[in-house]
């Protein structure tokens, strides 16, 4: 903070276990990670190499270095290890991630169809040597997972070692937790956290009036993934009441005023 003002929420700090940040790197070249960094880095927990992108980016070995040492997680995206498991390569997949030097992976079957007795038992096996995150949703438009079954699937595969379960959205925001039009399928998410706790969750949220939603919803330390690189500072100003979405959200009653 460049001012202490009054009535600004306290953020919890990295490493946080509450409150994160998750941002998909699309492949940006070195040059722009080290910027975002210089910038950003007091924000960020989590930096996820975005679906298969790390298989063909440049100079990954020196921006994945540059993310660890700023105190950023780093793992890559779940649709990778999908390519992988598709193709039998499990152990190839876990010689990919150790050859990146990471210590966090993503399981997820939003592109495959899997037995979820199969995905817990790859988390399992993962979480003896990794921080675990799975992602629970289909990346397809249409489909539907009943909402018992969306908190089923979260809390089998905590028990099975993940640290953080992802409510999938995709990139785009429109599927999974989402309508078409991008807003939160209300139900379904007071559905989830009646089963699961809110901090076991990671909502993938891309769109700012996602991230109001959820933020007005559980607090500004709730966890919020696949932010752009662009939207990290404004997003840390709607968790902190510094923005007009989320400007009276934090003030105490005295000090709120209405629209007479």
């Amino acid at each position: 903070m460049n001012f202490k003002l009054p009535h600004i929420p306290e953020r919890t700090v990295s490493p946080r276990q509450s409150g994160v940040t998750m941002v998909m790197d699309k492949g940006i070249p070195l040059q722009h990670a080290e910027a975002f960094i210089d910038n950003c880095s007091d924000f960020v927990d989590i930096v996820k190499l975005g679906f298969g992108t790390s298989m063909i980016s440049k100079n990954l070995d020196a921006k994945i270095a540059l993310y660890k040492k700023a105190g950023m997680r780093v793992y890559v995206g779940g649709t990778l290890f999908e390519a992988f498991i598709i193709r039998n390569k499990f152990d190839d997949y876990c010689k990919y991630v150790d050859k990146l030097k990471l210590d966090h992976v993503e399981v997820s079957d939003g592109s495959i169809s899997m037995d979820h007795n199969e995905k817990c038992e790859y988390i399992n096996k993962l979480s003896k040597r990794f921080t675990v995150l799975s992602e629970v949703g289909s990346k397809e438009e249409g489909i539907i997972i009943h909402p018992n079954k969306w908190t089923s699937m979260m809390r089998k595969e905590l028990e099975a070692g993940s640290w953080k379960v992802i409510a999938e959205a995709r990139e785009s925001g429109n599927v999974g937790i989402y309508h078409r039009n991008g807003s939160a399928h209300t139900m379904l998410v007071n559905k989830i956290i009646a089963k699961v706790k809110p901090e076991d969750i990671l909502w993938e949220a891309p769109q700012k009036s996602q991230q109001v939603w959820f933020i007005k919803q559980f607090g500004h330390n709730v966890n919020l993934g696949n932010i752009s690189f662009d939207e990290v500072i404004p997003l840390e100003t709607l968790r902190l009441g510094l923005r007009g979405d989320t400007f009276f959200s934090f003030l105490p009653k005295e000090l709120q005023q209405t629209n007479a």
